[in-house]
């Protein structure tokens, strides 16, 4: 048999060599590293979101509560309707939230027996309840897993002051 010297370098350096098995590993817990603080980044925006989404429902509750029906600034009537308090948090700029995919329900009730007020009955006195729920639907994208929208909804409630 020839002697090759390129043979026994082969078969001793590179089939015992852990060099390559080290950069499998490497890659391996890399990317299970980097998958990990991407979910987690992800996860913080998405909690993030819901706390400025319970921001907005403040919001608006707090501009249909100083907006009661005997509400008037310099003798102009400055009441708040349902509609008016939905307009007033769609065009409020949080960010991560966009207005146009906000759902506001704003409900008013009598204080402090809590039952809901018929169409006919006036329940924006001062002293009666306003409670704005605001549902908004974020897109969490996950690495490695199919993206999926979450229905995050916040609600806040407030005692009519004018």
């Amino acid at each position: 048999m020839k002697w090759m010297p390129w043979r026994e370098w082969f078969e001793g350096k590179v089939w015992r060599d852990d060099a390559g098995a080290s950069l499998l590993e490497f890659a391996i817990s890399a990317s299970v590293l980097l998958s990990m603080i991407m979910g987690i980044m992800l996860i913080s925006l998405a909690i993030y979101t819901h706390h400025e989404l319970a921001e907005v429902a403040r919001d608006a509750t707090r501009y249909a509560s100083v907006h009661g029906n005997t509400c008037s600034v310099s003798g102009s009537s400055c009441t708040a309707t349902a509609t008016q308090v939905q307009n007033y948090a769609k065009s409020l700029e949080y960010p991560g939230i966009d207005g146009s995919k906000l759902t506001v329900t704003a409900t008013y009730s009598s204080y402090p027996s809590g039952s809901s007020c018929t169409p006919n009955t006036n329940c924006e006195n001062p002293g009666d309840l306003v409670t704005v729920t605001v549902t908004f639907p974020y897109s969490l994208g996950l690495p490695f897993v199919s993206s999926r929208v979450l229905s995050m909804t916040s609600t806040s409630a407030m005692v009519i002051s004018n």
